[in-house]
């Protein structure tokens, strides 16, 4: 039997992840067996298991995977010069969610989903993703560092104080996505600035 090129089988990797994406994001990790995923691939099981042993091994691929596209889009942002306005970030974060999601069978930001709660229950999974949050705030802290230098935000403003709220909306987006409807930037960026002004003005009491 000829040997398979590299290119070839990068290709059958990919295709086996796809396949399992496809399965992940319409019926969740748990209620997805290999099975299901070899069928989805029209591979033979022995062809499936050579590029992934378990179901585990395509589930953390799978979160990474969606967790890494993350992260190319603020590295984008940071890398563009001017920096983008706080509502051109907000607005690129909504439209990458709203371009995911087109293609509903094939949508990383859904697992993404699956993949929070799958951190709950494996420790390992849990760290790789807590790592991940932490580095993302870094680059929002550093994109929230360029806007205080440009005076686009107060000048007593905490640069780690915005990337936390910046960090907190994304799960929100996600669950406005697919459990209740999905939201604007421009409804985004309104009720951000309704809120900011009202917060400034009560000021905050700790507990």
């Amino acid at each position: 039997m000829p040997r398979l090129s590299t290119e070839t089988r990068e290709q059958r990797r990919q295709h086996v992840l796809t396949s399992a994406w496809r399965c992940f994001a319409r019926d969740g990790f748990h209620a997805t067996s290999m099975d299901d995923i070899i069928a989805a691939t029209g591979m033979s099981s022995s062809a499936v298991y050579r590029y992934f042993r378990s179901k585990e091994e395509l589930i953390a691929a799978a979160s990474g995977e969606s967790l890494a596209q993350l992260r190319e889009l603020f590295a984008g942002l940071l890398a563009r010069q001017p920096a983008p306005t706080p509502a051109e970030t907000i607005g690129a974060l909504v439209g990458k969610l709203a371009r995911r999601s087109e293609h509903a069978d094939y949508d990383l930001s859904k697992i993404a989903i699956h993949a929070w709660a799958e951190s709950l229950r494996r420790p390992e999974l849990a760290a790789s993703t807590r790592d991940f949050y932490r580095d993302l705030r870094g680059l929002l802290t550093e994109l929230a560092q360029r806007w205080l230098d440009a005076g686009v935000l107060a000048p007593d403003a905490d640069p780690e104080a915005v990337a936390t709220v910046l960090l907190t909306l994304m799960p929100g987006l996600l669950v406005n996505q697919y459990l209740i409807e999905p939201v604007s930037a421009s409804q985004l960026v309104a009720g951000l600035s309704m809120l900011g002004a009202a917060t400034a003005a009560g000021g905050v009491t700790e507990r």
